[in-house]
């Protein structure tokens, strides 16, 4: 049995503002197309891109007419509505190598499930939102599903995302959160109730929240820092409610902790077989 997450989209992560007028054409088309992958297959019509993005409906039907023309975006005939097209694939092709926090981190995710039970996650960070990289489910007959892999949240709306903000400044913090601001009400979450949460996890070294976004679950997530020492990703195991107790999100919290200190160190190390541990 799974239980299954809230699914959103999300606005533009960018200000488009004070560019040179091609630029700016760029930025926005680039922005349509973030809003595209955090719907992936269900899509978005013209008139949620319009209003998500902050443009008028005439400037979205010409980019998203363009990034039609070249492939990068489809638009389905029955609902009308527009997806990622199958050019972004194949563009992806000509990058050979993979993320390298997915490759270090990957097996890590699969041990630390296969120590715990219950489903994992690896999200990382990229501008204003978190993706997540991988999904693990455990051994409990009970898996929260609470992300598809490729699934894009603004950061501060999951769990993981607290875990990524409490280990940057106060300062940037709050900036990422003010321009990610009116992405928030769909998800039911408050700037003021992110700053508390981030508070929270960064004096207690992990984000915890005992009702997750998925109806039933808790959520624990440890950062993940980067070789530079920035705030990168996070591990994350979303337990059922019931499942969770103060011994055991201790017992959760030291397995991720182990995990995340040993990817940092093999980060660090740069590109390397993965000894046995």
């Amino acid at each position: 049995m799974v239980a299954r997450g809230h699914r959103g989209t999300a606005g533009a992560d960018t200000a488009l503002v004070g560019l040179p007028g091609g630029t700016q054409s760029i930025q926005r088309a680039v922005a349509v197309l973030r809003l595209l992958a955090t719907a992936r297959e269900t899509g978005l019509g013209l008139t949620e891109i319009s209003m998500h993005a902050e443009l008028t409906r005439p400037t979205t039907h010409r980019i998203l007419s363009v990034l039609v023309a070249e492939g990068i975006v489809e638009q389905r005939q029955g609902t009308r509505r527009y997806v990622v097209g199958e050019q972004i694939p194949m563009l992806a092709l000509s990058r050979r190598s993979r993320d390298p926090l997915l490759d270090v981190a990957g097996p890590h995710l699969k041990d630390v499930v296969g120590e715990i039970g219950d489903t994992g996650f690896l999200t990382r960070r990229v501008g204003l939102d978190t993706i997540c990289l991988a999904r693990q489910l455990g051994t409990y007959p009970i898996q929260v599903l609470a992300w598809d892999v490729g699934d894009r949240r603004p950061l501060g709306v999951t769990n993981a995302g607290i875990a990524i903000l409490s280990g940057m400044q106060t300062d940037t913090v709050r900036g990422v959160l003010a321009k990610n601001r009116s992405r928030f009400t769909r998800y039911g979450v408050s700037t003021e109730a992110i700053l508390r949460e981030v508070g929270m996890a960064r004096t207690k070294g992990f984000a915890t929240r005992a009702r997750a976004l998925t109806p039933g679950a808790s959520a624990v997530s440890v950062m993940i820092r980067s070789p530079s020492g920035a705030a990168h990703g996070a591990l994350t195991i979303t337990p059922i409610s019931r499942r969770m107790s103060p011994k055991r999100a201790d017992e959760i919290v030291a397995r991720l902790r182990m995990h995340a200190e040993a990817i940092e160190l093999e980060l660090r190390k740069g590109p390397a077989p993965r000894s046995l541990r």
